[in-house]
């Protein structure tokens, strides 16, 4: 398995996040969102941190696991830092050097816009980790129902999300599998000009596009030869259903919640 990205790869188990309804997951996900936007001091934030580490320690996916799975989201979260500590100047100066201050508000805001990002990063990446995508197809079709009245394309828009999630791997693997054998054609795009690095990009990527032309292709045929005519007459062969934990995790969530809105007031 490709460890370079594990957003979209699911890990089979049994533990207490695999066994909850794919649809309370996605509620929960919706619910934290909000949260996290709302979280305006430090506490607020380390009741934030406990519950998305609480929730990684039920689902027994080792953390060493998550975190090399994100190395690229990394780069991303440090950018976003780096970003808000220069162009805020609110506050007492904090570091000064080469004539470029560093403010409080600007640590500050770093910090809480970084936070926010990787706290949904985890909880994302964990949805997908102990979420087969199927069961989350089944779960936005069934949370977005009540758009059918307004002849939104429920099933149509769930089925996309759900290939999406599947094509992440497989596309990852496709390009470490270029990118190495173009390598050992003599390409290297690591070093040199930034100008140069991008040229050199166009033999892994018009490769790469023509291997995702050519999957989306494989796959619509396939459809097709099956008989997949869209939602019409289609049955389903698991219904969702609560159970005992999914209770139990509303209980959770709601004590939370309370917990959260104290701590934040």
């Amino acid at each position: 398995m490709n460890q370079s990205l594990i957003i979209g790869q699911y890990v089979p188990g049994e533990s207490v996040v695999h066994k909850i309804d794919p649809r309370l997951k996605l509620i929960i996900i919706f619910i934290f969102v909000i949260a996290v936007f709302m979280a305006n001091n430090i506490w607020s934030y380390v009741s934030l941190y406990f519950f998305v580490f609480a929730s990684v320690a039920l689902s027994r996916i080792p953390v060493a696991y998550i975190f090399k799975g994100l190395k690229p989201v990394w780069w991303i979260i440090i950018i976003t830092f780096m970003f808000h500590l220069f162009i805020n100047s609110g506050g007492n100066v904090i570091v000064s050097f080469l004539g470029i201050n560093v403010y409080e508000q600007g640590v500050f805001q770093g910090a809480s816009i970084a936070t926010r990002f990787f706290l949904l990063i985890i909880l994302a990446t964990l949805l997908t980790l102990s979420t087969t995508p199927i069961a989350v197809t089944d779960a936005v079709e069934a949370l977005l129902k009540p758009l059918k009245k307004v002849r939104f394309p429920v099933h149509e828009i769930a089925l996309m999300m759900s290939i999406s999630l599947r094509f992440i791997p497989t596309f990852m693997q496709e390009m470490d599998k270029i990118s190495k054998a173009q390598a050992a054609r003599g390409l290297d795009y690591t070093k040199g000009k930034l100008k140069d690095r991008f040229k050199a990009l166009l033999p892994l990527l018009i490769p790469l596009l023509i291997s995702s032309f050519k999957r989306a292709e494989d796959l619509a045929l396939a459809m097709e030869a099956r008989g997949y005519q869209g939602e019409e007459g289609r049955t389903k062969l698991r219904q969702l259903s609560f159970s005992k934990i999914d209770y139990i995790v509303i209980i959770s969530l709601i004590v939370f919640l309370v917990s959260f809105y104290m701590i934040r007031v």
